[in-house]
């Protein structure tokens, strides 16, 4: 079957590719470590054409892209939307690439403008868009990552959101802190004991940097690194998370938007909390939500 399109997520630090035909099914698919950062400042479309090629993609085969391709500093910023934001209507400010003989689209970001409550997010409103098409569910959505976004949606909008650098956090305490030789050892994993604690400690209202230091006291006192101080840390961090986001929470489940650690992490700290959650792949919705936009812009007999 010929593709209809070719849908790219283009990360900071990772590339995707898949060619898509006309019902959005996978004909085929690449992947790399070339994201933003290995393209800048003129590597895009050189990277984008090598991909192409290896999959047979025809020359005149139109391409959606998400992600930090369209970033300040990326192959060519595609302004954010404010929210709140239609997450079907998200194709409409996509930004066309000139200069090139291919028609390639990078969707826009959306930020949130309001005083005190300044806030960005370039790429998950993808998926956000793919989870809409796919299901038509509104409430409050998680994206856990280096940079975790809780976001409300209702009716098809993205209503507003917050980021917390759970992820991010926890690369640099594990990494560059005092508490770098006390969370050396073990996983992380969420099944430990120490991970559940962790979690129903910051969710009965705990001091976030109290905590912290409990890791290296009890690393002293004891006289070792203790080795469940991985799953600590990882249950302290996102522990305080869920408690500053379930207020948004009016009623019903959290649909998380993970897979793998990240998704078995969330799900068990979201059960302590309470709260009910259905999990979705975000991989799946960000390639669904690409396609949702490359229909809308390149419907049968509307391609330029």
């Amino acid at each position: 079957m010929a593709p209809f399109c070719a849908a790219v997520d283009w990360g900071t630090t990772n590339f995707r590719l898949w060619l898509l035909d006309a019902k959005g099914e996978v004909l085929a698919e690449r992947s790399s470590s070339e994201g933003m950062c290995a393209c800048q400042p003129d590597r895009f479309e050189s990277v984008l054409e090598m991909h192409l090629a290896a999959l047979g993609a025809p020359a005149g085969l139109p391409v959606i892209v998400a992600g930090m391709a369209g970033a300040r500093g990326g192959w060519r910023e595609a302004p954010y939307r404010d929210a709140p934001a239609s997450l079907e209507g998200l194709y409409r400010d996509a930004v066309k690439i000139d200069g090139i003989a291919r028609d390639v689209r990078i969707l826009p970001g959306v930020c949130q403008r309001e005083s005190g409550r300044e806030d960005v997010m370039r790429g998950e409103e993808t998926q956000l868009a793919g989870a809409w098409a796919e299901s038509r569910t509104s409430g409050l959505f998680c994206l856990p990552g280096t940079h975790s976004k809780w976001a409300r949606v209702e009716e098809g909008r993205l209503l507003g959101f917050t980021t917390f650098m759970t992820g991010e956090l926890f690369s640099i305490i594990s990494q560059h802190s005092i508490l770098h030789d006390m969370v050396v050892s073990g996983g992380g994993d969420s099944t430990s004991p120490a991970f559940r604690d962790a979690v129903s400690e910051m969710l009965d209202g705990a001091g976030l940097t109290g905590k912290l230091f409990s890791i290296r006291a009890a690393s002293l006192l004891g006289g070792d690194a203790a080795p469940d101080g991985k799953a600590r840390l990882s249950g302290l961090l996102i522990g305080a998370e869920i408690a500053a986001a379930r207020k948004e929470l009016k009623s019903g489940a959290v649909t998380l938007i993970a897979s793998g650690m990240h998704a078995r992490a969330y799900e068990t700290a979201l059960s302590i909390a309470g709260i009910g959650c259905r999990t979705l792949d975000g991989q799946d919705l960000v390639r669904r939500g690409l396609y949702s936009a490359a229909v809308a812009l390149w419907s049968e007999g509307t391609r330029e």
